[in-house]
């Protein structure tokens, strides 16, 4: 039997008793981080947190075998199969992998200087350190919600799959269905709808599974591609701007990204099809009470359409003063002029007077009251603004913020894992922790069911029954998040 005594000897524990039948799809890299890979493996003594919102469940036993749950029940009821490694939990407890359902894999590129004034937004692809990052939050399937490099992203995923190299579970994203006026080179600027139908159509035919629409996208292209996409059975979210949310909900779109910070339809300046120019970027919701009718009307649009909404508070935080709290482990991935970058910005907003605090609060009651209102959200991380957010820190930041908005922690999973499970049509498969679906489990240390900051503490990330170390693969990222 294994038993984890301590942080500090879990991997140590764990290979100790490893056996010696490693699946032959794992490369010798991928193998490097792989601490528990067993026909049979015991998790027992647990407590379970299993994704549906339900109460934990203390002393529980999970049997995982050829990647997936086989039985899960009382320690003192449920018998361990002969043979099988077993690893006692006691101390810890376990959720679903969590489903980022915006986590890209790019990130700001770096000056080392702070912003330059004038100079283009660009973002770099983080291929080498993110897959692995968000494997080791505990993050075992993403949606990327926007790609800038979709071949790179299409290529990663394969390596994924084949047990090449380590990483989640990823549903791609094609490039963004942006309008005219982006506000980075990146992006390819659609010329009316017929562009983008043509669009859709290609990178489906290579393998994209999604799309997202994008800030200056008109409503002809953006009801063209939404219809383009659904013929072919594929779904369409957006951050927008130019289009009000009302608008997406009747054109049938089926997702939107960060809620009503963005959107534009409560702006005085805003014009059919245009996003209002900065400074006008965001409304001023100084002025937009969440309790009031005209929000009322845009959350009962949502629901009468089934629009989902997906939550980004970990990146509307940081534009908060003094916020997210300071972390070393976040620091200690950065590279140097990512770094730099950040706490130079961050300083900038700490002096300053900007109004991301109640911007942050707004937008964690509108979240609130959707749920409520029986709306479905999607939770997700968005690791672009001026930094600070990174693959699977950034996943775990922002369900402990569902619990600062309102929601009770096993609801804040239940949304973080479950919920993003459904709307991808995984949730046979994924999302909860139950008897036939993958082994897709991540031990913690403590009970964020309880106290929903223990989530940070993950010690062991079991994807299709395969157990990674999250100390080795955070470890080998050191200073690489701004460079690959």
């Amino acid at each position: 039997m294994c038993k984890i005594r301590s942080v500090v000897i879990l991997a140590a524990s764990f290979t100790a008793c490893l056996r010696a039948q490693d699946k032959a799809a794992l490369s010798p890299l991928t193998k490097s981080f792989v601490t528990v890979n067993a026909p049979v493996v015991a998790l027992t003594h647990a407590k379970v947190i299993d994704g549906t919102g339900a109460a934990a469940s203390a002393d529980q036993t999970i049997v995982i075998e050829k990647g997936m749950i086989r039985d899960i029940g009382p320690t003192t009821s449920l018998t361990v199969p002969a043979g099988a490694q077993v690893v006692d939990l006691t101390g810890r407890s376990v959720i679903p992998g969590l489903v980022g359902m915006h986590d890209h894999l790019f990130y700001p590129t770096a000056s080392g200087h702070g912003p330059i004034e004038g100079a283009p937004a660009l973002y770099g692809e983080m291929g080498f350190s993110f897959p692995r990052l968000y494997l080791a939050g505990g993050v075992t399937t993403i949606r990327t919600a926007g790609s800038l490099e979709p071949y790179t992203d299409l290529a990663l995923k394969k390596l994924i799959d084949a047990g090449k190299m380590p990483g989640p579970k990823m549903h791609i994203t094609g490039p963004y269905l942006e309008g005219v006026g982006s506000f980075t080179p990146q992006l390819h600027e659609l010329s009316g709808p017929e562009d983008a139908v043509r669009l859709v159509n290609y990178w489906i035919d290579e393998g994209m599974s999604s799309f997202k629409a994008y800030m200056h996208i008109t409503r002809a292209e953006l009801g063209a591609a939404i219809k383009a996409a659904h013929a072919r059975g594929i779904k369409v979210t957006g951050h927008l701007c130019s289009v009000g949310f009302s608008e997406a909900a009747e054109l049938g779109i089926d997702d939107l990204e960060h809620g009503l910070v963005v959107d534009q339809e409560f702006n005085p300046n805003k014009e059919p099809d245009v996003c209002p120019p900065s400074p006008d970027q965001h409304p001023i919701l100084e002025k937009v009470d969440v309790e009031s009718e005209p929000v009322r009307l845009v959350i009962r649009k949502l629901l009468e359409h089934h629009v989902a909404v997906t939550s980004t508070l970990v990146i509307f935080e940081t534009f908060a003063a003094n916020r997210p709290p300071f972390e070393d482990r976040v620091m200690q991935a950065m590279s140097l002029p990512s770094r730099v970058d950040y706490l130079s910005v961050r300083t900038k907003i700490a002096e300053g007077h900007g109004n991301g605090a109640m911007l942050l609060k707004k937008e964690m009651q509108f979240e609130h009251d959707f749920v409520k209102a029986g709306g479905l959200l999607l939770s997700g991380e968005d690791p672009t603004g001026y930094g600070g957010v990174l693959a699977g820190f950034g996943d775990q930041r922002q369900t402990e913020l569902l619990v600062e908005a309102g929601f009770t922690p096993v609801e804040a999973i239940h949304i973080a894992t479950q919920n993003g499970a459904e709307f991808l049509g995984e949730g046979d498969r994924i999302g909860t922790l139950k008897i036939g679906k993958q082994a897709d489990i991540v031990v913690v240390k403590g009970d964020p069911s309880q106290s929903i900051a223990d989530l940070e503490n993950v010690e062991l990330v079991f994807k299709d029954g395969i157990g990674y170390d999250p100390y080795k693969l955070i470890s080998s990222v050191q200073g690489a998040v701004g460079l690959h």
